[in-house]
């Protein structure tokens, strides 16, 4: 089976978060299951600089406007498409907003044009491949779906994952007529959203199976809560909606095998984490004490409870424990923390921005990770800690839910409890969550064996692999 994956972002060419890495890891899971997967995306600056030896593949020479190539080239076991359009993606600030942090004012032509250029490709314009199923994730490429629709070509079956239904891609209506769509494009039906264009929404609305990235999310998008105003769009379309908890690359992330750590270690060798946890506290400036190490690595935002864990950071240094803290976000969130580092030096470490190493190196040395977010719709960092042996501390949501069993009494007494997850999501909530642990910390029999059982976890792509490799099949079967 042929399937054509369309993503802004993939691990390890780009990666401002868990989409890349979702995308990175399912074309090479799915490779048992006889799924030959190419995966096209934009090329930024640093995916030009990293290929080597492209061949082109397509000419595409007025690209809503623009000029532009498609490249296929090999690149750490995956076969992209590189969407050369210099015009679009040729700048010095990141995928998604320029050096300022601002969004760059022509989003909604850039991914409009990979998601064009995807369906062209869908429809057989590249000369030797075509797809039998196109896989579209989140708002940047739900375009695709949409104009394989309205587009007078043949449809292929279609899937759109939402990785977070927060990030919708909604524009002025004044953008319309810039998509080359056809008028009745622009309806309920369509890709209209209360008056605007919503390019996520048009995906739902087009895209012949729906995905997210675990069962709960699933099922909590289709409440007001978490649905973001798309919940009566996704309940119209619940049928064929499925929740599929994400896995990880575990030979990336890998223990007893990670270049990126201090000093390697498996199950059976838990105590050579002492090394790494050395280097976090060299790292961050911490107290070498007995104390437990919490991590964090994360955006800071609302959506992660980055306020939440401001407010509790100096009860926890209260409690005996310690914070180290690696992420970035919003400025006021990150002003905090680096306030309670300021007043808790040696107990609290802030590092600023996205250090790939360090967060490799903090889940095989700290203790325990605490993600606190209100909505997750699966979430890694945790799956990294159960692999790694750091427990998760985690809020009652989303993939946290579905990936954690809780070190309840029930979860104790049958020795399989792998974290500890805490409702509701509140400052109190989060601050009962880490007595919880620091209690749990000083009986080390109990905490070891908490952390082999995470380690024991299955949290590789297979399973989840194979479910994606039965929808595909079960779409082309029917043709769609």
């Amino acid at each position: 089976m042929k399937v054509l994956s369309v993503s802004s972002e993939v691990f390890p060419l780009i990666k401002t978060g868990g989409l890349a890495d979702v995308a990175g890891a399912l074309p090479i899971a799915l490779k048992p299951y006889g799924v030959e997967t190419k995966t096209l995306i934009p090329g930024y600056p640093a995916v030009m600089k990293a290929i080597r030896d492209p061949v082109v593949r397509l000419e595409l020479p007025d690209l809503l406007g623009e000029p532009a190539t498609v490249l296929e080239v090999e690149h750490a076991g995956i076969s992209f498409l590189v969407l050369d359009a210099p015009a679009y993606y040729s700048r010095t600030g990141g995928p998604y907003v320029d050096a300022t942090g601002k969004d760059y004012p022509d989003n909604w032509r850039r991914f409009a044009a990979l998601s064009l250029a995807g369906a062209e490709i869908a429809a057989g314009l590249m000369p030797g491949w075509r797809p039998d199923l196109v896989h579209a994730h989140d708002w940047q490429s739900a375009m695709v779906p949409v104009y394989m629709r309205y587009y007078p070509t043949p449809e292929l079956p279609s899937v759109l994952t939402i990785h977070n239904i927060a990030f919708q891609g909604q524009f002025g209506a004044d953008i319309f007529p810039g998509l080359r769509l056809p008028a009745h494009a622009f309806s309920m039906e369509g890709i209209e959203y209360y008056g605007d264009v919503g390019f996520l929404k048009g995906g739902l609305q087009t895209a012949h199976a729906l995905t997210t990235v675990s069962p709960s999310y699933a099922e909590e998008i289709l409440t007001p809560e978490f649905g973001m105003g798309l919940e009566g769009v996704i309940a119209s379309k619940a049928y064929n909606l499925y929740g599929i908890v994400n896995g990880i690359d575990d030979d990336i992330w890998n223990p007893e095998t990670d270049p990126m750590i201090a000093q390697t270690y498996n199950v059976t060798t838990l105590k050579d984490r002492a090394v790494n946890r050395q280097r976090v506290i060299e790292h961050f400036g911490l107290e070498n004490d007995d104390g437990p190490i919490f991590c964090v690595v994360s955006r800071l935002t609302w959506q992660k409870g980055m306020d939440l864990l401001a407010e509790v950071a100096t009860e926890i240094v209260h409690m005996g424990g310690k914070l180290a803290i690696l992420g970035a976000g919003d400025p006021a969130l990150e002003g905090a923390l680096f306030a309670a580092a300021g007043r808790h030096r040696g107990r609290v470490g802030v590092s600023a921005g996205y250090n790939e190493p360090m967060s490799h190196l903090m889940q095989a040395g700290c203790d325990a990770i605490i993600i606190p977010s209100r909505f997750e719709p699966c979430g890694l960092t945790q799956l990294y800690g159960l692999r790694y042996g750091c427990l998760p501390v985690v809020a009652r949501t989303g993939g946290l839910n579905d990936t954690i069993i809780d070190a309840n009494h029930a979860g104790l007494q049958a020795k399989v409890a792998t974290g500890i997850q805490f409702s509701p999501v509140t400052a109190e909530g989060l601050l009962q969550a880490v007595r919880r642990a620091m209690h749990l910390f000083q009986d080390r029999k109990v905490w070891t064996q908490m952390q082999k059982q995470g380690m024991k976890s299955d949290v590789s792509w297979g399973r989840s692999a194979e479910r994606y490799a039965a929808l595909y099949s079960s779409l082309v079967s029917r043709g769609a």
